[in-house]
């Protein structure tokens, strides 16, 4: 069985992770357009690479929950039959234990390069900007996707979905494209689709199954559910 699994904020949420947008609209305390687009970065690059030097530093006080740790074991079983794509930018998938992840907005901890294109595993600040490990020019920024921006690996990603038998999204708000149309996708391709939230999402009603609550309390059930009959 092929199973593609789609994690949004929510489940980092449960780590301490602030999510994604606030009721008001902003970002940790900021306009979207302020640290989130590319023209925030050409108009105040230092105050956008400060925004996220501070998110960078703010992930050692934060650790995986169950739900990253649960879906780390559904790895371990399933291998290549499980595909993990994550809207998130933090490191708690690899830390709970999952060795495969695509990140399809980037990763906290790497660095762009936009003289090069080259990318750097990159702990430290970027706003003093320092030199590209790859070509020495100081051209290096945070490797996210910005809003309009391309997601990373959607190629691979559309494949995984219209081969998977089952779809499941978790902790996502089904808001944000084009994440949000994965279910429509897979259930045309003859998936199976379960949804995994907090609470009822936006597109919630094109799921076949929907599990509300706690991503640390129903990940772990729903992969007993999945290993049982494979006897683990």
């Amino acid at each position: 069985m092929n199973i593609v699994v789609l994690t949004g904020a929510g489940i980092s949420a449960e780590s301490g992770v602030p999510t994604f947008r606030d009721a008001d609209g902003l970002w940790e305390g900021h306009r979207i357009e302020e640290v989130a687009t590319p023209e925030a970065y050409d108009l105040s690059p230092v105050a956008v690479q400060r925004f996220y030097d501070a998110r960078r530093k703010a992930l050692a006080e934060v650790e995986p929950n169950p739900a990253h740790v649960a879906l780390a074991r559904l790895e371990e079983v399933l291998g290549d039959e499980l595909f993990l794509v994550t809207q998130n930018i933090d490191d708690l998938h690899e830390r709970g234990g999952s060795q495969r992840v695509a990140h399809m907005h980037g990763e906290l901890l790497s660095a762009l390069c936009r003289s090069c294109g080259g990318r750097s595993h990159w702990t430290d600040d970027l706003d003093d900007f320092p030199p590209c490990p790859r070509c020495g020019i100081p051209e290096l920024r945070p490797d996210v996707v910005w809003f309009g921006e391309v997601p990373y690996g959607m190629d691979v990603i559309q494949g995984k979905l219209m081969r998977a038998d089952l779809f499941v999204s978790i902790g996502t708000s089904g808001a944000v494209y084009p994440a949000a149309g994965f279910v429509q996708m897979a259930a045309a391709c003859g998936a199976r689709t379960l949804e995994i939230n907090l609470e009822p999402s936006e597109g919630t009603h094109f799921f076949n199954e929907a599990r509300h609550g706690r991503a640390g309390e129903l990940v772990p059930i729903w992969v007993d559910e999945v290993l049982r009959p494979l006897g683990f």
